[in-house]
């Protein structure tokens, strides 16, 4: 596999690429802007044969990828931001349509006020749309994630479509060696999609997306909430063992890092995985029991693996990039539903942080550590939900 120098968004586009799509609808938006200006040079060089076409907005991109993937052909695209919020209401219908769509998204901050730099609050957001979410450290994986997305989006057990998340300007824009794939090993890896279900056919015309009466419309909510909890974990296990056993890259819906003896593990996702990961090698050289659990796979939710990981925890700090107004951090709040019904749990604390771009540091990991320490002693948080790096305290407000 040749080694390139080049930024996540081209990663993804190259990932894209590799996957000979038929169509690629897209409309520019920072900080994915690139993935279509890479899409394009692709297409004018003859390098891709596809059909890439420039629509008016982000609705409409999704609305042609819908249209493109109802008549059986393999669609990618990719968005940020409000540009994902825009296509809100077009998420629920390719996935409705069971539609194995695959879209980029550089992950970024939602307005107002405007901001263009990094946070999850948009892919966290459409959570509930019925997309699987793959969420990507680096731009290796964000290559890699692209790859596989189609594989498990494809797959007639699945039918659904993948988003990869990847880090506004902290990956989109930044450089880093990535190991390319052939495209031969991915044509081997990634066979032609050739859907065995109804598609949109001139010669024998159907209807799709067709009205959903009370009569029907629970079961076909409940079929898509099947192949999305049921199913799909499996063949996501299944696509990253066949992609380590092909290039030799592991992958996992979660991964836990000097977790066995640890009494405080964090969470995260993203790139502030690796500075998390650093923070933890400089604490356990002071000897200091901390572990770091890396969730990949957001949807669907990681249940059972990350009970496996964080179960023998005394404290557990999710350390969330996005926010649910009124409540706290979204990811918290999932895991701690997890063990809502188990006797024995860790204590679990929520840490919002790096919100709009904000940097995430060795030293703010160290103060969640550091709170932590101070639960684990007095046996409850001083703040179930706590933020970190705010410069702002209202007077009055406690």
């Amino acid at each position: 596999m040749p080694k390139v120098v080049m930024r996540g968004n081209e990663a993804t586009a190259l990932g894209a690429k590799l996957c000979r799509p038929h169509v690629i609808p897209a409309y520019p938006i920072t900080p994915s802007t690139m993935f279509p200006e890479r899409i394009s040079e692709y297409v004018a060089d003859g390098e891709l044969d596809c059909e890439f076409v420039l629509v008016e907005s982000e609705h409409s991109a999704m609305s042609a990828a819908i249209g493109a993937a109802a008549t059986g052909a393999r669609v990618a695209t990719a968005t940020a931001s409000q540009g994902l919020e825009l296509m809100h209401e077009m998420l629920f219908i390719a996935s409705g349509m069971r539609l194995p769509i695959i879209m980029a998204v550089g992950n970024r901050a939602l307005s107002a006020p405007i901001n263009i730099w990094c946070d999850h609050q948009d892919t966290i957001s459409a959570r509930d749309c019925g997309w699987i979410q793959l969420y990507a450290e680096r731009n290796q994986e964000a290559l890699d994630l692209m790859i596989m997305a189609f594989k498990i989006g494809e797959d007639k057990r699945v039918l659904l479509p993948a988003m990869v998340g990847l880090d506004a300007f902290v990956l989109t824009h930044t450089m880093e060696v990535v190991d390319s794939p052939t495209q031969e090993e991915v044509d081997k890896f990634l066979p032609p999609y050739k859907p065995d279900h109804v598609y949109l056919d001139p010669k024998r015309p159907i209807t799709i997306g067709s009205f959903g009466t009370p009569e029907f419309y629970t079961e076909f909510r409940y079929a898509q909430e099947l192949a999305m909890s049921k199913e799909a974990p499996k063949v996501i296990d299944e696509v990253f063992k066949e992609w380590e056993r092909t290039f030799g890259r592991k992958y996992q819906m979660v991964t836990g890092f000097e977790c066995k003896d640890a009494d405080i593990i964090l969470v995260t996702m993203g790139s502030m995985t690796g500075t998390a990961r650093e923070t933890i090698k400089k604490l356990r050289a002071a000897g200091k029991k901390v572990g770091l659990c890396k969730i990949t796979v957001h949807r669907p939710f990681p249940e059972k693996e990350l009970k496996e990981v964080l179960g023998g925890a005394k404290v557990v700090a999710v350390v969330d990039r996005s926010l649910s107004l009124g409540y706290g951090g979204p990811v918290y709040a999932e895991i701690a539903s997890s063990f809502v019904n188990d006797a024995k749990k860790p204590l679990l604390q929520d840490f919002i942080i790096g919100l709009g771009g904000r940097d995430i540091l060795v030293k703010d990991f160290e103060t969640i550590v550091s709170k932590c320490e101070t639960t684990m002693k007095t046996g409850k948080p001083e703040k179930a939900i706590d933020w970190i790096n705010v410069n702002y305290e209202p007077a009055g407000v406690k």
